[in-house]
């Protein structure tokens, strides 16, 4: 019983666990540069899927499991033109060496100090009413939109957020977007929102935050260049009139929600960079 126990599983050694290790390295490496796009909701489809065939299979439905074989082969097909952009950044990510970069870890005061840095600018632009749109990346990674602007990667403080805002500049009308507590590009082009009914006096900038919120869990800040009135949007819908106080206090709270604090969240987005 034993030799057979042995003959039916292979021999598994030091090259193996090596070669093992390797593999879930690299995979892990692959996954983080995929998440950082909106590609990886189209993983967790595919996912579900083959999961789908798997159980299919398991049940002996043959007519299920043949439907959902040839849909496979059809996404296998459409994978690399589906994932051309991902994939072209993965490669570029490597040829930088960033592939194997290290993460950043950022104490309590410096992620307190990004929240009252953006809460400042914002009250400041909405004195001179100077319009303005600050994506603050969560989850969903923004990478597909970073790359329709100006790249940055600068340290946030409400200096360098002020200056990407200066009135008839190339960064004044497109998005600034921030990854952990920095600024990774400005004059970003974002989705408008194809909702109807919404109220008329909102501008561009503001039906470019909804949209953006839409397609993803992003919190967008709006400062109105009509009346300088400034603005959350969340989920597809906008919280209006904040103030300094209100501001700072409603973007901790909304990234102390997630389930691993803000601490992980912010050290987990700086190691994707």
């Amino acid at each position: 019983m034993d030799q057979q126990f042995r003959n039916f599983i292979p021999p598994f050694g030091l090259i193996d666990l090596l070669d093992v290790l390797i593999v879930a390295f690299v995979l892990y490496k692959l996954y983080a540069l995929i998440k950082d796009t909106r590609a990886v909701t189209l993983l967790k489809g595919l996912l579900v899927v083959l999961v789908m065939a798997l159980i299919s299979n398991w049940l002996h439905l043959n007519a299920l499991y043949w439907l959902l074989g040839k849909t496979l082969t059809v996404v296998a097909v459409a994978l690399p033109v589906v994932f051309q952009p991902e994939l072209r950044r993965a490669l570029e990510h490597i040829g930088r060496g960033r592939f194997f970069a290290k993460s950043k870890r950022l104490n309590e005061e410096e992620m307190t100090q990004l929240f009252r840095d953006l809460a400042k600018t914002a009250v400041t632009l909405s004195k001179t009413k100077t319009g303005a749109l600050i994506v603050v990346e969560r989850e969903t990674g923004l990478n597909d939109y970073v790359e329709s602007g100006i790249r940055i990667d600068g340290l946030v403080s409400s200096e360098l957020l002020l200056n990407c805002f200066v009135p008839n500049t190339p960064l004044h009308d497109g998005a600034l977007i921030i990854r952990g507590n920095r600024v990774v590009a400005a004059g970003c082009l974002l989705p408008l929102t194809e909702r109807s009914g919404l109220d008329k006096e909102l501008g561009t900038r503001h039906r470019a935050a909804i949209g953006l919120s839409e397609q993803s869990d992003s919190i967008v800040i709006v400062v109105s260049e009509e009346t300088g009135l400034i603005s959350i949007a969340l989920g597809g819908r906008l919280e209006r009139r904040l103030d300094f106080t209100s501001l700072q206090s409603r973007l901790e709270e909304l990234f102390s929600t997630k389930t691993q604090g803000l601490s992980d969240y912010i050290n987990r987005r700086n190691g994707r960079q």
